[in-house]
């Protein structure tokens, strides 16, 4: 796909017809009066120990030999997120601004221990800083059920989106827009220059690429439809290009279907194809990944399996952190290695029926075999990974939640995890235990 491409379907979108009676900007009651704002106050404890043998390989502490480096990557950091989001103007095309500031506090780390948690904000040798910050403000206008942003902003797609899996979330740079102007259609549409990492202070970082160690692309162009013909069913496809590294095309589908009052079946499906384009900056790329997904519910109890392959010669990879919806992509490991099949079998319980609302646990088990990369372009941005044959490992991952339901902390989470993981020498992840604690307090309000 094209700038251009990217560029007609933001145009598409934006003379689409306009039925102001159905309308949201229509509903407008102007730019204050319709502003909300949101504060959050989270706290994470993460500590990963490595076993046989492994050390913290934190990507940005090779300031230190790796044998000094320490055993264990711990971080501890108290985070701070304001947002604001205005109303629009009235009229028929409304003006609103979308603003938010972020500050990252050290509790605890050292050079020694910053590492793949990637809570902390990294000075020039590496080191954790005491303190981070970064903030950003996008302009939006909206027509109709259209809305164009610009500026810094948080995107949600399968192709590129903001994750907010850490202290801090991701937020982007350029323009992306929504349209809900037909029955059961979202169109999107985005061009953006740059993405900014969840630890990052600044902006000028380029894109957020997960696998690749080659030189970045200066543009990322995307554009997709979300179909919703009924509440019981959703299919998603996408188009996107990494300037002079990949094509990367999605096609996902959800279904749900409920068999009485107590009982239901839900299907998730995820397809990923990519292929290098123009320059080819990370090597020679063929790659097609998908997975499966299978619930079965029954009142408090989920039961879910899960299948995913990658055919070709390269790790699926992406752009942000959070732009990965494939099933087994978990705590540890994405399970996305070169020609990697693997399984996932998950449990989850709802304590409300004994009269524990807000308390879940979760337990999740994945397998993964026959990695082989050895085919892998020695020239491009993968061979560093050392991926060989007959790869494979696994990964087990608990968790405890709970949300307090009323009083003066409604809303506060309270998560802990623990999450294992354990593979063979032919696959790219370290052996590791991982604790992460976090505790989260949210405010919000209207103006």
């Amino acid at each position: 796909m094209t700038v251009l491409h990217t560029r007609a379907v933001m145009l598409m979108v934006l003379v689409s017809p306009i039925t102001l009676a159905d309308a949201i900007q229509s509903q407008s009651r102007g730019l204050i009066e319709d502003s909300t704002w949101n504060v959050i106050n989270r706290t994470v404890y993460d500590r990963r120990d490595y076993q046989h043998g492994a050390r913290n390989s934190g990507a940005r502490n090779a300031y230190k030999p790796k044998a000094e480096r320490n055993g264990y990557a711990e971080e501890w950091a108290y985070g701070l997120m304001a947002t604001l989001q205005s109303g629009f103007t009235q009229g028929l095309i409304g003006v609103g601004v979308d603003a938010h500031a972020y500050q990252g506090v050290k509790l605890d780390s050292g050079g020694g221990r910053a590492g793949k948690a990637r809570l902390l904000g990294l000075d020039n040798e590496g080191y954790p800083k005491d303190n981070f910050s970064r903030g950003g403000a996008a302009l939006k206008l909206r027509m109709s059920n259209t809305v164009v942003s610009y500026g810094e902003q948080r995107v949600k797609t399968p192709v590129f989106s903001s994750s907010d899996s850490r202290l801090l979330p991701e937020t982007a740079t350029g323009v992306f827009a929504v349209s809900h102007e037909f029955a059961d259609l979202k169109m999107v549409g985005g061009h953006f220059t740059e993405s900014t990492d969840r630890n990052a202070s600044s902006h000028n970082q380029g894109f957020v690429v997960n696998y690749s160690n080659a030189l970045k692309g200066d543009a990322f162009d995307l554009a997709g439809v979300v179909y919703t013909p009924r509440k019981n069913f959703s299919a998603s496809l996408y188009t996107s290009r990494y300037e002079n590294t990949w094509n990367q095309h999605y096609l996902g589908a959800i279904f749900s279907q409920a068999i009485d009052a107590k009982r239901a079946l839900t299907f998730n499906f995820n397809l990923y194809r990519t292929t290098d384009e123009g320059k080819a900056l990370s090597g020679s790329i063929d790659n097609t990944t998908w997975s499966a997904l299978s619930t079965y519910a029954q009142g408090p109890h989920s039961v879910s399996l899960g299948y995913q392959k990658v055919h070709g010669s390269t790790p699926f990879d992406y752009v942000t952190r959070g732009a990965i919806f494939i099933t087994n992509a978990v705590q540890l490991s994405d399970f996305n290695a070169p020609n990697e099949q693997s399984w996932q079998a998950r449990y989850d319980l709802d304590m409300s029926p004994w009269g524990l609302p807000g308390l879940m646990f979760s337990a999740a088990y994945v397998h993964g075999s026959d990695i082989d990369g050895s085919h892998v372009d020695p020239r491009g941005g993968y061979a560093y990974l050392g991926y060989g044959k007959h790869g494979k490992h696994w990964e087990r991952d608990l968790e405890a939640r709970y949300v307090i339901q009323s009083g003066a902390a409604k809303g506060t989470l309270l998560s802990l995890r623990h999450n294992v993981h354990r593979g063979n020498a032919a696959q790219a992840e370290l052996d590791t235990d991982q604790i992460r604690l976090a505790i989260e307090y949210p405010l919000s309000g209207r103006l």
